[in-house]
């Protein structure tokens, strides 16, 4: 069964029928895989992606289907074995389960923007063209080999590649950024890029205008050329950081084998419309104090959109702040929330299979669905 929720800016004439333009409040809908000739564990879905112009649906069974956006239209992607999908604000990338990703988009093919090209078959060294994860940024994509080197590709405005931008201004070919690199993180409404190495020492680079790569108060440069570490990270194991276009936010995870393990949310940018929980810029990377937490309550996922976010945790809380004009928060209204917020929600399989659901947040848009295993990236504790 594919369950979904949608609320937000709705785009989606054929997808989600007879709603406003703006659904501030979560609705259910069940998605329908037209090929009949596949089982229902075929069909289910397993990731929700969206660019600016459409939504990708990914199923288990590794083919993917695209939606337009304000065009009653939907179209197979025509690759087969799909193992991820991650898109940008034009640009659209696939990674299959045999290690090749397929891009398209004007900054990758300009001649031929809706035509995907093998880019993993552009790296120069051939032994690196085994690629296991793919990562949107707004106008750039990045790679990551089997050998843990990080390539990228597309803008380089605000030298999110790591080059100067005067130098090198956008590639259709991937450049190495990094090597020795176990995790990449950027999103798909930013300039900024994280690159997290084996020792868990963190680097970034790009858009640096609001703070949101965490450098400190010293280092409010609006664009950050070179790759740099990151100072003054939280104690604890690194699970994931998120990019919206004006703010960071990253999950730390306290390894002490003394106590149950505890996740944290902490943030750095611009708080105006994003709320960050506190009212005030922040230059390094700052603990999100959620009051709406028990005790015992854990993170199990979080999505950060371009100026929004939402949490989900153990006991089956959805929690979110941010902008919310297009009522992307789901909170019934179009304020927006400078302080988290718990978002009533219908209801669903929660109590029995809560591990099995995953946020995501892209521009004003958000949904919540269920996927099972083995798709979670934060996984069960």
């Amino acid at each position: 069964m594919n369950e979904i929720l949608f609320f937000g800016q709705n785009q989606l004439p054929k997808l989600i029928k007879n709603e406003p333009d703006k659904i501030k409040k979560p609705i259910q809908f069940k998605f329908e895989n037209e090929n009949e000739n596949e089982n229902e564990n075929e069909k289910q879905i397993k990731q929700i992606s969206t660019a600016s112009y459409s939504i990708i649906f990914l199923f288990k069974n590794g083919k993917a289907i695209e939606y337009l956006n304000e065009n009653n239209s939907n179209q197979k992607i025509q690759i087969e074995n799909i193992q991820k999908v991650a898109a940008g604000y034009l640009n659209i990338v696939v990674l299959t389960k045999e290690g090749n990703v397929f891009a398209r988009g004007e900054d990758i093919n300009p001649e031929n923007s809706k035509e995907f090209i093998n880019i993993s078959s552009l790296i120069e060294d051939k032994n690196d063209r085994i690629i296991q994860d793919i990562v949107s940024g707004y106008k750039s994509l990045y790679l990551l080999t089997s050998n843990q080197n990080a390539y990228g590709i597309g803008s380089n405005e605000y030298g999110q590649l790591g080059l100067d931008p005067e130098t090198l201004q956008k590639t259709e070919k991937p450049i190495l950024i990094m090597k020795n690199v176990s995790k990449i993180f950027s999103g798909n409404t930013s300039d900024s890029v994280f690159l997290l190495n084996s020792n868990q020492e963190l680097f970034g680079c790009g858009d640096n205008q609001y703070g949101q790569l965490g450098l400190g108060e010293s280092r409010k440069e609006e664009k950050i050329q070179k790759l740099t570490k990151i100072q003054n990270i939280p104690k604890g194991k690194i699970i994931d950081i998120q990019c919206g276009g004006f703010h960071s936010i990253m999950l730390i995870e306290n390894e002490n084998e003394n106590e149950n393990p505890k996740r944290k949310l902490y943030s750095c940018g611009d708080w105006e419309y994003n709320g960050l929980g506190r009212f005030r810029y922040t230059y390094e990377f700052t603990e999100i104090k959620l009051s709406l937490f028990e005790n015992d309550d854990i993170i199990l996922d979080f999505s950060v959109g371009n100026d929004h976010t939402l949490i989900l945790t153990s006991k089956a809380k959805l929690i979110g702040f941010g902008d919310n004009f297009y009522g992307q928060l789901g909170t019934e209204d179009a304020n927006n929330q400078l302080i988290p917020i718990q978002i009533e929600l219908p209801k669903l399989r929660f109590n029995e299979e809560i591990f099995n659901y995953h946020i995501l947040c892209k521009n004003e848009r958000s949904f919540l669905y269920y996927s099972p295993p083995p798709f979670p990236i934060l996984k069960k504790i």
